[in-house]
């Protein structure tokens, strides 16, 4: 499924690059041509993204025996980069124009264009976004989030164009595309920090956690004494949690056993794709 969703965005946007282009070279608007210096890097993001996906996608080996998950916050990392660097392309592109603002031919059919590939990136970006956290997949949510911010430079970029057609004020044009490149260059910057964060072995999120213990503390009724050092981190879309647990001292090695597989079977029915490490402990080992 990621795959085919990566091959599908890498297909798509190559379609909207084309239109974009065609829609500059109809108009001259530094606003469209700048939206296409994104698009271009959409093509650049798709590819890292199916690239990545293609990795992760592989089976635990000798030297990988966690799996190759990691291996799309690596394409999720250069996509922020990319993204970053689109808003950059943008406001050089813009700001010349800004000092010295030219009018513009062929608005009609041009806009028509690129409303088109807009059109098609926001359903790209809301496959992408949705099918991305079903699957807990960074790569392919940071695509979709890439994506969308095409969507959003596209939008300004056609407000601004149609408010200088209308207007008469052509510096409508590279003003409306440097307020869309800052916005960009927000949500590449967040992209970035998501997947650092992912390849520091970042724990899991607030929701998951307060799910983890609420099915610790119920366990803990049934027959376990304490958990601690708890630790968990994410990989893609599986999750990792580890945690040592106090049983009594007369509890037997099997009644242990039986206690720890439903406290793990809950556990991954809690957090799905968590894998999880029991360690346990006798009374002595006591903390709390």
């Amino acid at each position: 499924m990621g795959r085919r969703l990566a091959t599908l965005s890498l297909l798509v946007a190559l379609l909207v690059l084309g239109l974009k282009l065609l829609a500059y070279r109809l108009t001259g608007s530094v606003a469209l041509l700048s939206d296409a210096l994104e698009s271009t890097v959409n093509v650049a993001a798709a590819l890292l993204a199916l690239t990545a996906l293609r990795i992760a996608e592989k089976p635990p080996d000798h030297n990988h025996p966690f799996g190759h998950t990691k291996a799309e916050y690596f394409s999720a990392v250069a996509e922020g980069v990319l993204v970053v660097l689109a808003a950059l392309l943008i406001a050089k592109e813009a700001l010349p124009r800004l000092l010295q603002p030219l009018p513009l031919e062929g608005l009609g059919p041009g806009m028509g264009l690129n409303l088109l590939a807009t059109g098609l990136n926001a359903l790209l970006a809301l496959l992408l976004i949705g099918k991305g956290k079903a699957l807990r997949s960074p790569a392919l949510t940071a695509d979709g989030y890439h994506v969308l911010s095409d969507v959003l430079t596209s939008l300004g970029v056609l407000l601004g164009v149609g408010l200088a057609w209308a207007t008469g004020r052509w510096w409508l044009d590279p003003l409306l595309a440097l307020l869309v490149a800052g916005h960009i260059l927000l949500i590449g910057l967040r992209l970035v920090r998501q997947s650092v964060g992912g390849l520091m072995d970042e724990g899991l999120g607030p929701e998951e956690l307060s799910r983890i213990q609420e099915v610790l503390k119920a366990h803990l009724a049934q027959g376990a004494l304490e958990v601690h050092d708890l630790k968990t981190r994410r990989a893609g879309p599986k999750a990792f949690l580890e945690f040592h647990l106090v049983v009594p001292g007369r509890m037997s090695v099997e009644e242990a056993h039986r206690l720890c597989d439903r406290l793990e079977e809950e556990l991954k029915k809690a957090v799905p794709g968590l894998s999880v490490t029991i360690h346990v402990e006798p009374e002595s080992e006591r903390q709390g």
